[in-house]
Order: structure tokens, then C-alpha cells, then sequence
């Protein structure tokens, strides 16, 4: 007959095999899985969408962007050009449109460096000795000590001892039927004139110069400052390439013409406004197509936009819609994107009347250019590019939807792992819990097991006995 203390011994497990471990393992699985569940379920979806507002973000700045590199390419602005380009080129500079053309340049004087050249010694190569010593070559007012020792003894190595300095004169060995010289030549301007005086050495005084040729060392060319007339204006420079006298322009000066008008100015564009506003409304409505999928409300959450009900991506909606009834101007009869012919569709999208459009360009044409890509944007013209920016700016300001609403999801992942940290915590608690608890039962019943096997004992010696 099975007693009633072996059942239970044989349940809980005294002798039966039974893994308490794996068990114990098993109830805080059965704990926790439902919790890590939830949490990392919250994740996914946190993660998604600090993914998604950064998409969002990214595509808004590819979108301003690109429109600011397209009005800025001479597609739209045109190209600087000259009329004579043996006299004077011209090109654009980045980061914006040439104003003030066209414009009339003459070149008086081109600029030019002075230059000095030592006597031809016959015989003599770049390795012949010049002597030891030390020279002091002085560019406006800028000084630098020249010293040649048995280590660079040579034409070479004072040339290279020159150029070294970093003063600007670069030094060359010329080695011809004449012999070998060393030739010097400065920058370019009257303010950049140099000269080479003698610190120390008999022998390096020969190529010694401060303004007064010796039978060893003569000036060839005196520097000059470039002079030009600008609309009448005139204007020096020390340099041949002049970058300041008209905004985003670079001017060559390739050769003095005293009397020699040329003309600056801008070829036509190739591209035109018609062109512009279609390449806007696809960029445009690729941009809220996105978006829309990203909020779509869907029939369930499984396939809901991630953002769906998302505030911010409402706002940035909201933002860029506004865009076709905002003023780019404030004179003249079209003054809106509504007024050429863009209509906003249900879904926030875009649409382009290109007759209507047509019919305003046909109308106006230089009112449309100046109001969609003014050559000069103010505060009352800021132009399709400066609104996209405003725009833009207006959007991912700090403390704004955009912002806040990535601040929140980026707390939200940082709380989420935090739990998942605690719950892990929790659970290694639990476990330990637990071990202790089966640990004293498995104690307990071993000595039960052992007082049942001493009662088993006895009664079988005292039905033996009374047998």
C-alpha cells in the first residue's frame, strides 16, 4: 500500500529525478517573457519612429537644399560672360548671383611682381658654392633671415633656403649659354615690393638688393598694382584675379588695354521659370507623399503609419502647405504661387496649371523671374528658395514640434532600456527567490524521506517480530 508521505515525496520530487533548477528557470521565464514582451514591443515602434522624424527631417533639408542649388546653378541665373576674354574673363563664384551686371571694365595696368636677377657666372651650375652667411629678405614690411651654411652651400639650396622662408618671393636657378644665375620674384603689387640685404658673408653681398642695382644684382621689373575702371570708377588691386569688385564674380585680367571698354554681363538663362515651378511641385509632393504615408491612419495598427497622430508631422504639414499662399513679393500682380497656377490637392500634394502659369510668364516675365529668383532677396522679395528656407528654419527651430517631439521619443528609449535593466534586476532576484525556497524544501523533505525510511524500518521489524 502506497503511503500517503511517499505520494507527496514522489510529487515535489525527493528521489523522483526532478530538476528544481530547470524548474525554478522556468516559472521566472514564464514571469518575465509578458514583461520583456512589452517593452521591447514599445521599442520597436519607439525606434521606428525616431527613425521616421529623422527621415522626415532629412528629407525636408534634401528638398530646401536642392532648390537652393538649383536656383543658384547658371541654368537659372545665367552665366557671367565676357565680351572680350583676351582682355578680361570672368566666373562665377559660389554662394550666390553676380549683381551689378551688366557692367563696363577698363584695364588701365595689369599688376606685376618685382623681379630680380643675379649676374650670370660662367661655368657655375646650381651646385656651385655662393658662400656662407646670412641674408634678410624683407616682403612689405614682413621679414625672414636667409642663412646658408656648409649644408645648403649652393645656388640651389639658397634658392630653396628663399622659397622656405614662406614670404611669397619664390627663387629659381637658371643655368643657359650665359652661365648660371639666381632669379627672384615677389608678389605681385606695389605694397608687396621686396628686398634682399647682407647680415653676414662676403661672398652672399653680391646677391644683396634694396632698391639700387649693382653689378651683381639687378631689379628687372617693378611691382605695379593692376588699375581698372569700373562703371567709371577707378579701382587698383595687387593681384590680376579680383574677386571683391563685383559680388560672387571673379575677374581676370589677362591684358592692359588703356582705352578698351569690355562689357560684364550675364548670358540668358537656359532654363526657365516654367521649368522651375515643375521640378518644385515634384520635389515638392515626393516630400508630402512621404510624409502622408508616414502618418496614414490605416485600418489597424499593424498598417498605420508609424507617425499616425504624430503633432509635429501634422505641423510640418501644415508648414509647407502654407507655402502656395504665402507672398514671395510685395509688388506687382503676381505675388503668390496661387497667383501662376498652384492649387493644393486633398491630400496635401500639389497640382500645376501650367496654362495659367504659361499665360503669367507670357504676361510678365521678368516680374515672375524676380519674384521666384530675385537677383537680390530682401525681406519683401525673399524668393521660392528664401521662403523654403524660412520655412525650413521655422520648422526645425529649437523648442519647436520637430524638436520636441524627437527630444520625447529619445527620453522614451532611454526610460525603455532602463526597464528593461530593472526587470532584469527584478528577475535575477526572483530566480534567486526562488532557488532558496526550493532548496530548503528539497532540505526538508530529504529529511522527511530519511524518517519515513526509519519508520518503514521499525514496522517491518515489528510485524516480524510478532509473526
Amino acid at each position: 500500500m502506497t503511503s500517503v508521505s511517499s505520494s507527496i515525496l514522489t510529487a515535489l520530487g525527493a528521489g523522483s529525478g526532478i530538476d528544481t533548477s530547470s524548474l525554478v528557470t522556468s516559472l521566472v521565464s514564464a514571469a518575465k517573457e509578458p514583461k520583456q514582451t512589452a517593452i521591447t514591443t514599445r521599442q520597436t515602434l519607439n525606434t521606428a519612429r525616431i527613425s521616421a522624424l529623422a527621415s522626415a527631417s532629412s528629407s525636408l533639408d534634401t528638398f530646401a537644399d536642392a532648390l537652393n542649388s538649383l536656383l543658384a546653378g547658371t541654368g537659372y541665373s545665367g552665366t557671367p560672360a565676357s565680351n572680350d576674354t583676351s582682355i578680361v574673363a570672368v566666373s562665377a563664384l559660389p554662394g550666390g548671383t553676380p549683381t551689378g551686371l551688366p557692367a563696363q571694365i577698363e584695364v588701365q595696368q595689369l599688376a606685376s611682381a618685382r623681379t630680380l636677377a643675379s649676374t650670370p657666372v660662367s661655368g657655375a651650375t646650381s651646385s656651385t658654392a655662393v658662400g656662407e652667411g646670412q641674408l634678410t629678405l624683407t616682403v612689405g614690411g614682413n621679414s625672414a633671415t636667409i642663412t646658408i651654411d656648409s649644408t645648403n652651400n649652393s645656388y640651389s639650396g639658397l634658392a630653396t633656403a628663399i622659397n622656405n622662408a614662406g614670404l611669397g618671393v619664390t627663387a629659381s636657378v637658371i643655368t643657359d649659354t650665359q652661365g648660371t644665375r639666381l632669379v627672384l620674384k615677389g608678389p605681385t603689387g606695389e605694397a608687396n615690393d621686396f628686398s634682399l640685404t647682407s647680415v653676414s658673408g662676403t661672398d652672399l653681398a653680391q646677391f644683396a638688393w634694396s632698391g639700387t642695382d649693382s653689378s651683381t644684382m639687378a631689379s628687372m621689373s617693378d611691382p605695379k598694382d593692376a588699375i581698372i575702371k569700373l562703371d567709371g570708377v577707378e579701382q587698383h588691386y595687387a593681384s590680376n584675379t579680383i574677386d571683391s569688385a563685383i559680388s560672387y564674380l571673379r575677374i581676370d585680367l589677362n591684358k592692359a588695354s588703356p582705352g578698351t571698354t569690355v562689357t560684364l554681363a550675364t548670358s540668358e538663362p537656359t532654363t526657365s521659370m516654367r521649368d522651375l515651378m515643375v521640378e518644385f511641385v515634384d520635389a515638392y509632393n515626393t516630400l508630402m507623399k512621404a510624409l502622408n504615408t508616414a502618418t496614414a491612419t490605416g485600418t489597424d495598427s499593424s498598417n498605420a503609419g508609424v507617425l499616425n497622430g504624430e503633432s509635429s508631422i501634422r505641423d510640418m504639414k501644415r508648414q509647407l502647405s502654407q507655402m502656395v499662399s504665402t507672398a514671395l513679393t510685395t509688388t506687382g500682380t503676381y505675388k503668390t504661387l496661387n497667383d501662376i497656377g498652384v492649387s493644393t490637392n486633398r491630400d496635401g500634394t500639389l497640382s500645376l496649371d501650367t496654362t495659367a502659369l504659361d499665360k503669367a510668364i507670357a504676361a510678365d516675365p521678368t516680374a515672375i523671374t524676380q519674384m521666384l529668383n530675385p537677383a537680390v532677396k530682401t525681406s519683401t522679395n525673399i524668393g521660392l528658395a528664401g521662403l523654403m528656407d524660412s520655412v525650413r528654419d521655422n520648422i526645425k527651430k529649437d523648442g519647436g514640434p520637430l524638436a520636441t517631439s524627437q527630444s520625447k521619443y529619445k527620453a522614451l528609449a532611454s526610460d525603455l532600456t532602463d526597464q528593461l535593466d530593472k526587470l532584469d534586476t527584478q528577475m535575477s532576484d526572483y530566480q534567486a527567490q526562488l532557488t532558496k525556497v526550493y532548496s530548503a524544501m528539497e532540505t526538508r523533505l530529504s529529511a522527511m524521506k530519511a524518517t519515513q525510511s526509519y519508520l518503514e524500518q521499525q514496522v517491518a521489524l515489528w510485524t516480524k517480530s510478532s509473526n
